[in-house]
């Protein structure tokens, strides 16, 4: 069958395939378009298969918050190469599976590959995406947020591979912008600083109490008096507190002050009681994935 190059260009524009796939997929297809798509999708997702085993640890962060910042969004989507987290066709994906699931709202990673959103799906596009640059391709995670009474902030670091999204409630909100220019220098913080709980009272306590062992074993062995092991101990956890707990960390942009300075700063000037609620950290080079 004569396959012309205009049936050619017309599934290349459809699909993004390459010309040679889109001429032996229409010529498989017997000209049939609809028939030759579904053959890309399946070449697609055979590509895919075979990249499984694959490692995916470059790719970009993406945000989005809503209008009225109650309700944001992060997301992470890896590839193989930092060359294709550059790629215009990874980049349309990334924001194609965004706004899928910043509508559709699913609740893990295996719904939100199969919810369909604009005549297709995630897992459609996936597979068209992996089939046309034969990288894995993966979306690894998502984390939404929300808050009632305050907003949610949001920071993308420069590269797109540095992401972080957190809440923060307020009981007034006669002070947006200020409120939203806060929630930013937050996001930065918890960027940067990478806290692994917002409070020392978020921390577990089989993790204190590790701690502390290690720290009395530590005060042990540099003959420390017994007696004064426990007071050691806990002095080192409050440092582990200060490193670790976002409240207690110093502010980056100034030495002199904590995170909860600035929060108990604003809290005065406003005559507001804000409170972070809760935070995600998005690195593309971390190793726990959802």
């Amino acid at each position: 069958m004569n396959i012309t190059a205009e049936q050619v260009k017309a599934l290349r524009d459809k699909t993004g395939a390459g010309m040679i796939d889109c001429k032996k997929a229409l010529t498989e297809a017997e000209g049939d378009f609809e028939k030759a798509i579904e053959i890309l999708r399946k070449k697609g997702a055979a590509v895919a298969s075979k990249r499984a085993d694959r490692t995916a640890n470059e790719g970009i962060i993406l945000t989005k918050i809503s209008d009225d910042l109650k309700n944001g969004l992060i997301l992470e989507i890896n590839c193989e190469t930092d060359f294709v987290a550059k790629n215009d066709d990874f980049k349309n994906f990334a924001e194609y599976a965004l706004e899928a699931i910043w509508n559709k709202k699913p609740a893990n990673l295996e719904e939100a590959l199969s919810i369909e959103y604009k005549n297709t799906s995630i897992k459609n596009e996936l597979d068209a995406l992996v089939g046309k640059i034969g990288e894995k391709i993966t979306v690894s995670r998502f984390g939404f947020l929300s808050v009632l009474n305050g907003i949610v902030g949001d920071y993308i670091h420069f590269g797109s591979k540095l992401g972080v999204l957190v809440s923060i409630s307020a009981k007034e909100l006669s002070e947006k912008d200020e409120l939203k220019l806060l929630a930013k220098e937050i996001a930065m913080q918890i960027a940067a600083m990478k806290p692994g709980w917002i409070s020392r009272n978020e921390v577990p306590k089989e993790i204190t109490d590790k701690e502390l062992e290690i720290y009395k074993d530590l005060a042990r062995k540099e003959g420390k008096p017994e007696n004064i092991l426990d007071k050691i101990a806990q002095g080192r956890l409050n440092k582990f507190y200060e490193e670790n707990c976002l409240l207690e960390q110093i502010y980056i942009k100034d030495n002199n002050k904590k995170i909860q300075t600035l929060i108990d700063e604003y809290n005065k000037k406003y005559k507001s009681e804000i409170k972070v609620e809760k935070m995600f950290r998005y690195h593309v080079s971390d190793e726990v994935k959802q």
